[in-house]
């Protein structure tokens, strides 16, 4: 930004601070000043123009520190922008693109964008066809994402939703994705085990984290999804396709309902301003899978909310629902219960996945989920004491044993021929003799799966190859124990190329 004095005389309007009221300012003396318009400070402070009144301007201001009453205030005629560039990768940085970190200091970037813009239209978009791996067998299998869909993560507080998140990202990047992350409202301790967590995974180079804290200004809170979503934008169009995670939209609200109530607007349901739906809609739409100069690029959007003991008729939780293309949803009981991740696959719903499966991982999709539901009954039949029949007990046991195949530890993520490849095995019984180290054998067998490239390349033609679950299970079965008995004979830790 230039100083006062160039605005002044290039602009030649110059206004007055007559009320401040936290982080929201009055400034009188601005006759041309329009919605979202920076407007600059004697004191070198920001502003954006929020709202325009008869005879004064509603300024919401970037700093802890409102300017004193009388304060000189002139227009820019500019609007809110972001530096964005690959230098940025790596970083935390908050939404007006400054380190937050001061051993490393950012260069000035060259290019910049504009935080709030209007939505692409329907001409520059596709239909989602590329399923989006999170490396989460529940959700790949079951609730399947697509490249470019909008899913919102929805539970209670702490049933393990960050988890699922970072498990997301380190899949993604690895597949060479860039992540971007939005913390919004984000205590300090919690956005540095963030970044130790990317650290020690080696996952930096293609993540740039954006984030505010409470102690933050109001108003840069409120601009951080938007200013993530923004950099997310610039890399799409650089070719590159990427995962957004909005963590979370719950709390965004009420900063931006602070803002609103200080600003005298009229209270909606919950004091939430009526146009809490817009805000989110509009930040929400800019995500999805573009036609672009260099080729098909998606952003995916992962918003995440908290409901309170698992309330899932809230306000904003019910808006972000309609806005969105499915949810996730973190069930705190079945977290009480150990399962991990604690996704209730009744309760959640994805409205584009499945478009993006092939005819196998439909046909093994429609298996569990019928499965699963036949297992639920069970499990019902069983707390009213009845004489269980050894059908009964056989579909009990084989669903429990699903049941623990489903259940991922944090440091684990199976890619998807992998996925398929296991439960096939599952399916067919041979895993569910082995009960002690059934869990160390899965992820013995994921090590040498990533390690191995000769048992890889196998593994997915046996995938590519068939055509019907039917015929997988047989491929599976003629294979049998001895195969899976070899897969363990390989050193994880030796890259060998050799069968």
């Amino acid at each position: 930004m230039r100083d006062l004095d160039y605005y002044l005389n290039t602009i030649e309007e110059i206004g007055y601070v007559e009320k401040t009221t936290n982080p929201i300012v009055y400034v009188s003396g601005l006759p041309g000043a329009k919605p979202e318009e920076l407007v600059l400070f004697e004191d070198k402070s920001l502003g954006q123009v929020l709202s325009l009144k008869p005879d004064l301007a509603e300024i919401l201001i970037f700093s802890n520190y409102p300017p004193l009453l009388g304060a000189k205030v002139v227009r820019t005629n500019e609007f809110l922008k972001m530096p964005v560039g690959f230098e940025l990768l790596g970083n935390v940085i908050d939404p007006l693109g400054k380190s937050l970190e001061d051993i490393m200091p950012l260069k000035r970037q060259a290019s910049s964008l504009p935080i709030h813009i209007t939505p692409s239209g329907i001409l520059t978009r596709k239909t989602i066809t590329k399923q989006l791996e999170t490396g989460v067998s529940i959700v790949d299998l079951v609730l399947p994402l697509g490249q470019g869909q909008r899913e919102l993560i929805i539970g209670d507080r702490k049933t393990g939703k960050t988890n699922f998140l970072l498990q997301s990202v380190v899949t993604q990047i690895r597949q060479g994705s860039i992540c971007i992350y939005a913390a919004i409202g984000k205590k300090k301790v919690d956005i540095k085990s963030l970044k130790e967590f990317f650290l020690s995974n080696n996952l930096l180079k293609n993540l740039v984290i954006i984030a505010s804290g409470p102690e933050s200004p109001t108003g840069i809170i409120y601009i951080t999804p938007f200013s993530a979503m923004t950099l997310a934008e610039y890399f799409r169009d650089e070719g590159r396709n990427v995962l957004l995670i909005l963590d979370d939209l719950s709390t965004h609200a009420k900063f931006y309902r602070e803002i609103s109530l200080i600003g005298k607007r009229f209270p909606g349901r919950n004091s939430y301003p009526g146009d809490i739906f817009y805000t989110h809609a509009r930040l929400l739409e800019r995500a999805g899978n573009f036609v672009t100069p260099k080729g098909e690029r998606s952003i995916t959007c992962l918003p995440v909310v908290e409901t309170i003991q698992g309330d899932l008729s809230g306000y904003i939780e019910t808006n972000l629902m309609s806005m969105t293309d499915g949810h996730l949803y973190f069930d705190s009981d079945l977290f009480a219960k150990g399962r991990r991740p604690a996704i209730n696959p009744f309760l959640s719903v994805t409205r584009v996945g499945r478009q993006t499966q092939s005819s196998l991982k439909r046909e093994i999709n429609r298996e569990i989920l019928s499965f699963l539901t036949l297992f639920e009954k069970m499990q019902r039949f069983i707390h009213f004491g009845a004489e269980l029949s050894e059908t009964t007990k056989v579909t009990i046991s084989f669903g429990e044993g699903i049941t623990r195949f489903f259940e991922q530890g944090l440091s684990v993520t199976i890619p998807l021929n992998m996925q398929i490849f296991l439960f096939s095995l599952l399916w067919n019984n041979i895993m569910q003799k082995k009960s002690n180290n059934e869990l160390q054998d899965i992820e013995l067998i994921i090590k040498v799966y990533q390690t191995n490239p000769a048992i890889r390349k196998k593994i997915d033609s046996i995938i590519e190859k068939a055509e019907s679950f039917n015929g997988l299970l047989s491929v599976v079965s003629k294979l049998g124990d001895k195969f899976l008995e070899n897969i363990k004979k390989y050193d994880p830790s030796i890259n060998s190329g050799s069968e």
